[in-house]
């Protein structure tokens, strides 16, 4: 395969089609002169749809902590007008508001997890099937590293990690194997970590449908970015924001964000704020996963500010 043709595949990888647009745009109900906050930009897949319903006279404010993703937002949105690109966490989402002059919106959605830009860059850190650093900070200006958990944890701290975060059945055994590697080398690369993590798993877990490092990489993901306190916070500061009759929509990827979503929109409705309008979450069509692997863990939730 040539650069060129590599290089185009990449990118078409990178700009992959959003999940769930057909689910998104019919239950966040969208129409000109919208304002909608996309808390979770990446590389605007989303928001070039939302922008297409919400224009004329609408606004879309794109919200990310990664600068790399937001410089590939600002190109693949330069067609459009009306939109402002924000460096930030959607745990601070009233402050980000307030920076832009509103009170509050029409529409907000939260596309949780890790981006394709994210992983299909080795340096990021985020893949175990690409030789790397151990980074996995989405905001690359924070000050902790994967590596600094993974070398640094005692053995007790790393086990409890992967269970809390990853969900990992065999986290005892993976922290165990860690301890013993890292007192011969540091442990320094995605690669080398991956191994590890498969050689602590036993042999026939190790060949199921999805790689063994999986969840311990989700797990480190998660605790370097804090990313379910984020999300807890995030979600909070939505609702106030919510005009009467707006709708706040989460795409989760794996139970813990789920449970977070389904806990926090159940107690809105039980506090008089919120309206479900998914009891159970949506999934992608058939059709959808076969054409982006992606999306098949992805949980879609929806409710309305009352």
């Amino acid at each position: 395969m040539c650069a060129t043709e590599k290089n185009n595949i990449e990118r078409e990888e990178v700009l992959h089609a959003p999940v769930m647009v057909d689910e998104i745009i019919a239950n966040l109900s969208l129409r000109p002169e919208m304002i909608v906050v996309d808390a979770t930009v990446g590389c605007g897949g989303h928001a070039g749809e939302i922008l297409k319903r919400i224009l004329p006279g609408g606004k879309l404010i794109g919200i990310d902590r990664d600068r790399e993703s937001l410089n590939i937002a600002s190109q693949v949105l330069k067609e459009f007008t009306s939109f402002n690109l924000v460096y930030g966490n959607f745990r601070n989402l009233n402050q980000i508001l307030q920076s832009q002059n509103l009170k509050f919106v029409d529409a907000i959605l939260f596309d949780l997890g890790v981006s394709s830009a994210q992983l299909l860059n080795p340096e990021r850190g985020f893949s175990f099937r690409k030789e790397g650093p151990l980074d996995m900070r989405m905001d690359r200006s924070s000050c902790i590293l994967a590596y600094d958990l993974i070398n640094n944890l005692r053995e007790e701290e790393l086990s409890r990690l992967f269970w809390a975060f990853g969900q990992e059945r065999y986290h005892r055994r993976i922290a165990r194997f860690l301890i013993r590697a890292r007192q011969k080398a540091l442990i320094t690369s995605t690669v080398q970590l991956a191994q590890v993590v498969t050689g602590a798993i036993p042999y026939c877990p190790r060949y199921r449908r999805i790689h063994p490092a999986t969840r311990t990489f989700q797990a480190l993901r998660i605790a370097v970015n804090r990313e379910l306190e984020a999300l807890e916070q995030g979600l909070k500061k939505a609702v106030d924001l919510l005009k009467q009759g707006g709708r706040i929509a989460v795409i989760s990827f794996h139970s813990l964000e789920d449970r977070i979503v389904k806990r926090n929109f159940r107690e809105g409705a039980a506090s008089g704020k919120l309206k479900i309008i998914t009891p159970k979450p949506l999934r992608p069509s058939q059709k959808e996963r076969v054409q982006n692997p992606r999306s098949r863990s992805a949980a879609f939730r929806v409710a309305e500010r009352l």
